[in-house]
């Protein structure tokens, strides 16, 4: 069983940043396609980015290319999301998922197997 929890989130300004970080508990975060969700209320959790095993492959959405980075430290069992130039539309909370079963990278929220609690962003105009 792996354990997620996300931290970082908070209010900010639009055009602000945050980094969000996500750390795993298990010894094999290493074997795990990572990747970051949102949900915004009223809406279903949508893909943001993820990241390959060794971090060498990333993968966004077209709404935070350019704007968020994703990044994993698997000494430290994490991964980040560096968000940049954040918008009000930016605005849900914020999900780490892990997924365990394949090698390659999936943006449907439903193959992933593990999640965190989520971490609140909230961007102010």
């Amino acid at each position: 069983q792996e354990q997620l929890v996300e931290s970082g989130g908070g209010l900010v300004q639009a055009g602000g940043s945050l980094r969000l970080s996500c750390a795993a508990s298990g010894r094999t975060f290493s074997s795990y396609i990572m990747g970051w969700f949102r949900q915004a209320p009223g809406k279903e959790r949508e893909f943001v980015a993820a990241i390959s095993r060794s971090g060498g492959v990333t993968y966004y959405a077209d709404f935070v290319k350019g704007r968020f980075t994703i990044s994993r430290d698997n000494a430290k069992n994490t991964v980040y999301l560096q968000m940049n130039s954040l918008k009000p539309e930016d605005t849900a909370v914020y999900y780490c998922g892990a997924d365990t079963r394949t090698s390659y990278i999936r943006t449907g929220a439903s193959v992933y197997d593990y999640w965190g609690p989520g971490t609140q962003v909230t961007v102010s105009s």
